[in-house]
């Protein structure tokens, strides 16, 4: 019985890091597969790759932690283990159905909780800084990405341009015996530096994302019940999120994805880095923590504070029936130069293989804070308040959810 119910919960282990593998490959290569700078297939491989080297470094701590510290790790036996495992995979189904970036690393940790609380072996204090931390990060990448929006990306956007072919950056000569790389004919060196950029910073993601994502597919597995050990745990996620990166993962790249299509090339850039960098932080620390929560918190403090760049902070403090509150609009990352000087390319732009205005030689100065922007500053949006509240909402259901369903399913188990 014990041998049954260890090999469905690799199964199920291998169910959930297959799902992370497809929809993380995306998120980290989206940009780098969309502008043609590399293959579906060699995203995947540098996914893998890089997601193995997140998982075997600081990967480990998060593992521990939700293994061991959260509960003591006593308490995952094999039909435990196969209970916080299927509701870490039912997240990912409820998530898939309402189209919502939920946190399987959230609802790994409420489905842990609910073990912890039938079994009266709580880790209450490691849980006031877990809670803490998913309250500070979000808000941190908030904050990070407002400051952005409203003072820095209006020049780096101005300035840093990136180029799409029509045909991808690294082509093979296949004339010889033996195949040949070269360089598209034309790239330019500045081309080749941009496009670089997009790769590594696609790669730096892979990495955040095994570090955090590992121990949702098997911290349970690598408990007291000795199913598998850290080692054997971090193989078998990677080889999980394999099998995502090189099967489903090739429809999400190819559409490249509804989260992303809208975002430039260069907002994307800048949400994997500051998103990617708190994850990575926090799992140095042994904290699990959302990727899909602190990117998607970035792009929202991103668009809000582009588009309140036309406002003085004085006004956007005391709203006047002049001028009413004022709404968040991330559109504002799209229609961010004037209106004589088209913003970069957007991803779902390149996928969909529109024709990408030409940025004119002379660019006009940057408007200064609380000047007037471009006329069509809210056009287009990415996210409007009333989806930034269901996805916060979804955010504090899940893991809620979680906790409420397990609880009772360990209480009868235990």
């Amino acid at each position: 019985m014990v041998a049954l119910l260890t090999i469905v919960g690799i199964l199920v282990a291998v169910f959930v890091g297959f799902n992370i593998g497809g929809s993380s490959t995306g998120v980290a290569f989206g940009p780098a597969v969309g502008s043609r700078l590399v293959r579906k297939t060699t995203a995947g491989a540098l996914f893998v790759g890089f997601g193995f080297l997140g998982a075997w470094t600081v990967g480990r701590n998060v593992i521990a932690t939700m293994s061991s510290d959260i509960v003591p790790a006593i308490q995952f036996t094999p039909v435990a283990s196969v209970v916080v495992l299927f509701f870490t995979g039912a997240s990912l189904l409820i998530s898939n159905l309402y189209g919502v970036p939920a946190s399987t690393s959230m609802t790994a940790v409420g489905a842990i909780v609910g073990l912890g609380l039938a079994s009266g072996t709580l880790n209450q204090a490691l849980m006031f800084v877990i809670l803490s931390a998913w309250l500070v990060a979000p808000l941190t990448c908030f904050l990070i990405g407002v400051v952005v929006g409203r003072y820095i990306y209006p020049y780096l956007d101005r300035y840093v341009a990136f180029t799409t072919f029509s045909l991808h950056l690294v082509q093979l000569d296949r004339s010889g015996t033996v195949p040949r790389p070269y360089l598209n004919s034309n790239a330019s060196p500045k081309d080749v530096v941009g496009s670089l950029s997009v790769v590594v910073i696609g790669c730096y993601m892979a990495f955040s994302a095994g570090a955090s994502n590992a121990a949702n597919a098997v911290a349970p597995l690598v408990g007291a019940g000795g199913s598998l050990t850290v080692d054997q745990g971090v193989l078998l996620a990677v080889f999980a999120f394999g099998l995502g990166s090189f099967t489903i993962a090739r429809r999400t790249l190819e559409t490249v994805g509804d989260d992303i299509t809208k975002l430039p090339i260069l907002a994307s850039l800048i949400v994997s880095i500051v998103g990617g960098t708190v994850i990575t932080i926090l799992s140095v620390f042994g904290i699990p923590a959302s990727l899909a929560v602190s990117t998607t918190s970035t792009i929202i403090g991103l668009g809000w504070g582009r588009a309140s760049r036309a406002t003085a902070l004085a006004e956007l403090a005391t709203p006047t029936p002049e001028r009413p509150e004022f709404e968040m609009a991330t559109g504002a990352l799209v229609t961010s130069r004037a209106e004589d000087a088209p913003t970069g390319p957007t991803i779902g732009d390149i996928a969909r293989e529109e024709e990408v205005p030409e940025v004119p030689d002379e660019v006009p100065e940057v408007p200064d804070v609380g000047a007037e922007g471009p006329a069509d500053l809210d056009e287009r949006s990415l996210f409007n308040p009333a989806a930034a509240k269901r996805i916060v909402a979804m955010w504090v259901l899940t893991p809620t959810l979680a906790v409420a369903a397990s609880y009772p399913a360990f209480v009868l188990i235990l």
